[in-house]
């Protein structure tokens, strides 16, 4: 045979299959969507054209909000906006013509003809709203001019002043009552100048008026105390754009709970509900992810309001293993997330079995005719499977539990001194069900070295297929090849062997099912050889076989 003819078999299609099926794959794989994350890429889709930290900022310096204006451009120096600068000087300029303002975080037309807020007050930086509100002056001008309110919310508050079983505060109107005192006050104060987001302010007048029917705080005590962390830590204008947009006093013990355990982090929580219009997104999200869910927030803050957005609705965490993307379909991907979901699957299997179809007509090379439809079949059902596999790969999140954020209120109960042994809570990140990238990439290797074996194996059963020779010498020939039709089970075992071994030496991370997942496969390979090709192939031989004997006979 020259150099110039093809091998047996060989078509000259197979190659460009291969390549056209690698190409297609590909192009499934740059597509920046996922199911259980969201891409880096898919973030600065989201954030183009949108308003960045310095132009929230800028808005806040324009609407003369000092105090919200200074939280942002922490985020923003923290973020690395390239604007911040400029902000820092808008907001020194602000601050230089309002001096006074600095200290309640802006103008209150409403709170002005109580505290004059234009007067000098002694303090030249943000101060915390409850710094004000705790002298017995201040509170009695705040219940003097709250006392003829129209608003049914507000009497009610201030009809909580009496409550005496007030839990862990004292009343109101008793000695040592003024942290309480300050916090009913603050809340009707919030309340009358409609501060409080519609749904937070249903919320609080349906517990204040449980609370008076019950005669005891109940679940306004938790509020008042989650008010007290906030109050103590941000000034009056702070205060009132946060709970602008919040709607629920469950975001407010979450805002609390934020403040108390990341108050490094917290300049750019408060800027990530502005930027949203939704602190309890926000909130849901830092809670659910802890610090790994900041940083995720962080990078999206980074990119614009419309990144952030896409972020905290999804509630998903960012997938910075996702390799390169395709950024210009970024646009078509937020417009119908779902469907280039599906589009990019269905790429990862159309091209997997383009591309053992051209490794069937170029290794294996079956005969044409009706034999021809059963490798097609097969390419199918390995291209279903290996599309799962590659799916797993690039989707880490989606078999990996979200670890407990380190965020989360934690119930601590004290235990007696007089107790036995201490009771130990089981450590549930044990519990938690994980799949290293190890283990992903050996079942993925386990899986096309049967690949391999399989394809080796149809090659040998065609190859006899096309060998000039009777019916009986083919079954000799099959009975002959018994062992390469089993080495699947013979790899199988020795890609578990070597995985157990790995796992001892500490090479990869301890898991069975890399390890058990190679005799799995194997198995799987020598079936569908036996059963599906070798045992049909058979079959014809020895009807062949019989019907020659016959013809021989006669």
């Amino acid at each position: 045979m020259s150099a110039s003819t093809p091998a047996p078999g060989f078509r000259p299609t197979a190659p460009i299959l291969v390549l056209a099926g690698l190409v297609v794959a590909l192009a499934a794989w740059v597509v920046p969507v996922n199911l259980k994350s969201v891409s880096p890429t898919l973030l600065a889709a989201a954030g183009q054209d949108t308003p960045s930290l310095s132009d929230i900022g800028g808005q806040l310096v324009d609407s003369e909000k000092i105090g919200p204006a200074a939280l942002v451009l922490a985020a923003a120096k923290s973020v690395g906006d390239p604007q911040a600068p400029a902000l820092a000087r808008a907001l020194d300029r602000l601050k230089a013509r309002q001096p006074n303002l600095t200290a309640w975080g802006g103008w209150d037309p409403f709170l002005d003809p109580l505290f004059n807020l234009r007067a000098p007050s002694g303090r030249t930086g943000s101060t915390p709203v409850l710094t004000f509100l705790i002298p017995g002056q201040a509170r009695e001008k705040l219940l003097s001019s709250l006392s003829d309110s129209g608003s049914i919310g507000v009497q009610l508050l201030l009809q909580a002043r009496k409550i005496d079983n007030t839990g862990r505060f004292a009343p109101a109107t008793k000695p040592g009552g003024q942290p309480l005192d300050s916090l009913i006050l603050l809340t009707a104060l919030l309340y009358q100048g409609e501060h409080l987001a519609p749904p937070l302010q249903r919320e609080l007048r349906y517990l204040t008026e449980t609370a008076i029917a019950q005669k005891q705080l109940g679940d306004l005590g938790p509020y008042f105390l989650d008010l007290m962390a906030l109050g103590r830590r941000l000034d009056w204008v702070q205060l009132t754009e946060l709970l602008r947009r919040t709607d629920s006093v469950k975001t407010v013990a979450a805002y609390a709970q934020l403040a108390r355990v990341a108050p490094d982090q917290f300049s750019a929580i408060y800027a990530a509900a502005l930027l949203t219009d939704s602190a309890d997104r926000v909130a849901s999200y830092l809670l659910l992810y802890g610090k790994a869910g900041a940083t995720d927030l962080r990078l999206a803050l980074a990119d614009g309001r419309g990144a952030v957005r896409q972020l905290v609705l999804r509630q998903v965490p960012v997938n910075r293993s996702a390799g390169p993307a395709l950024g210009s379909a970024g646009a078509l991907v937020l417009a119908h997330p779902r469907l280039m979901l599906v589009v990019k699957y269905l790429g990862y299997l159309l091209g997997l079995f383009i591309v053992l179809r051209g490794l069937d007509r170029w290794i294996v090379s079956p005969p044409t005719g009706a034999g021809s439809a059963v490798p097609r079949a097969t390419a199918g059902v390995m291209a279903f499977f290996l599309a799962g596999l590659v799916i797993v790969a690039t989707e880490p999140f989606l078999l990996r539990a979200a670890p407990l954020s380190e965020y989360r209120p934690v119930l601590r109960l004290p235990m007696l001194a007089a107790s036995g042994q201490p009771l130990h809570s089981p450590d549930s990140s044990k519990n938690i069900v994980t799949m290293d990238s190890s283990t992903l990439i050996s079942i993925a290797f386990f899986a096309l070295l049967q690949v391999a074996v399989y394809l080796v194996c149809l090659r040998k059963i065609n190859q006899i297929t096309r060998e000039e020779a009777t019916p009986a010498l083919k079954l000799r020939l099959m009975e002959n090849e018994e062992n390469l039709f089993d080495s699947g089970l013979y790899v199988g075992m020795m890609g578990t062997a070597t995985a157990l071994v790995l796992q001892v030496l500490g090479v990869i991370q301890p898991n069975l099912l890399a390890a058990y997942s190679s005799n799995l496969f194997g198995i799987v390979c020598v079936a569908l050889v036996k059963i599906r090709h070798v045992r049909a192939f058979k079959r014809n031989l020895i009807i062949e076989n019989n019907a020659a004997a016959k013809a021989g006979v006669a």
